[in-house]
């Protein structure tokens, strides 16, 4: 369905008024001033203006199919933390949700000139919504996303500062720019560090998913500048490259989450300084047991092990004290030894074996490439706009597979769910 086929213009009504009537039931022109007709009943020949849908009217003007993509932001962010979901989680989702339906009712109030003229259809061009109402609407909505945000406490506050702050001035001024692409990948990033403010109070650990995301939302923004006039091919070719190098890295390396007891599946415990391997003690032949329990207790990362008193008249006694003392030594762990730069580069690489995370990479990947490659071959305003939602709806299976690459595995097939959802409500109103 398309946009704005839920009301009809002025103009339209108008002129499908003109186009209808009967010669035999319309009076005579001489007579028109005559007969008057009875306000209780419609006139023979004609049609009433049907009145403005004024909720598919917001629908179109909120987007909210687009709404679908928003829950991730934050779930995706929460994930990689490693700290489970709580309350202020569900906050920071609301608070993205107004912030980001802020941002709708801003950018066509923003546009609504622009759009006269490029997108007539519009709810502002088409008089269903007053310019008034509009930025009414997105006063309230940001003030309500920044009082959840307030409530989630004051990390994440002072993070939704910051993306209110950068929404505003995208849709004011810097859409025009040529910093628009970057102020929207910052707000998406943003909008992923928020969930992780909100749910554990830090940021660090999303940073490379926040990363990952903007880079997407800016290669989404960059084609979006020419959806309605076309005539740009290296905008879609820019994005299938981000694509296929977007998926490379979210199938490689990242955090794997944690395992049972504390440990996480790459080894080591939940504090993070890790156990390599279990090394025994080789002793003397004859040593005393005492030094060889010394020697286990003083193994870093390992509690005091008690050594075996030295009893006169056994000290001579030949493999007692080394078989008690290499037991005890083999029971204490050695810690992990500090690991080079080029090893650390090489694990961040390594192929991930998670079959969630590489089938959602390449949902993703699926998403976007189709109508990304046809946009190049023929970059018209029709396959640019198809380009451009196909860049949106890709965000919910990017978003999966960065909380399935923190290890999140719930929360990755929460997130994927959202995808058919929107899919279903952007057949009724369009995303873009």
């Amino acid at each position: 369905m398309r946009r704005g086929s839920g009301g009809a213009s002025v103009a339209g009504a108008g002129a499908e008024m003109g186009a209808s009537g009967s010669s035999g039931d319309t009076p005579h022109p001489a007579f028109a001033a005559d007969v008057a007709p009875d306000p209780a009943e419609p006139t023979p020949g004609r049609r009433s203006t049907p009145a403005p849908n004024l909720p598919l009217a917001w629908a179109e003007l909120l987007r909210l199919p687009a709404l679908f993509t928003v829950p991730g932001d934050a779930l995706a962010g929460a994930a990689a933390t490693s700290v489970p979901h709580n309350s202020r989680t569900l906050l920071a989702i609301g608070s993205s949700l107004f912030l980001y339906e802020a941002g709708m009712a801003l950018n066509d109030w923003a546009d609504r000139e622009e759009d006269a003229a490029e997108r007539p259809h519009r709810p502002l061009p088409s008089g269903r919504i007053r310019p008034a109402a509009a930025l009414t609407a997105a006063c309230a909505l940001t003030a309500t996303g920044l009082a959840l945000a307030a409530r989630a406490g004051r990390p994440a506050l002072s993070v939704a500062v910051p993306l209110a702050a950068t929404v505003w001035a995208y849709d004011l001024h810097l859409k025009h720019t040529p910093a628009g692409p970057a102020a929207m990948a910052t707000a998406r990033a943003l909008d992923l560090l928020l969930g992780a403010a909100a749910t554990a109070g830090r940021i660090r650990e999303a940073l490379p998913s926040a990363a990952l995301l903007g880079t997407h939302t800016l290669t989404v923004t960059t084609i979006s500048r020419h959806e309605t006039q076309g005539g740009s091919s290296r905008a879609p070719l820019a994005a299938l490259a981000a694509t296929a190098a977007l998926s490379t890295l979210i199938t490689r390396g990242g955090n794997r989450g944690r395992g049972p007891g504390g440990a996480s599946e790459a080894g080591g415990t939940a504090d993070g300084r890790g156990v390599s391997d279990v090394r025994v003690i080789p002793t003397v032949r004859g040593a005393r047991s005492g030094s060889a329990a010394m020697s286990a207790s003083h193994v870093p990362g390992t509690s005091h092990v008690q050594g075996t008193p030295d009893v006169p008249g056994t000290s001579g006694v030949r493999g007692a004290s080394d078989t008690q003392g290499a037991r005890t030594a083999a029971l204490a762990p050695t810690p992990a030894r500090p690991r080079s730069q080029p090893a650390l580069l090489a694990s961040a690489l390594r192929p991930s074996h998670s079959p969630l995370r590489q089938a959602l990479a390449t949902a993703y990947a699926a998403t976007t490439a189709r109508a990304y490659f046809h946009a190049a071959l023929n970059p018209s305003p029709p396959l640019t706009q198809r380009a451009v939602g196909a860049g949106i709806r890709a965000t919910i299976p990017l978003q999966a597979a960065l909380a399935a690459r923190s290890g999140g595995t719930a929360t990755a097939l929460v997130v994927a769910a959202l995808a058919p959802l929107g899919r279903r409500f952007a057949r009724k109103v369009s995303i873009t």
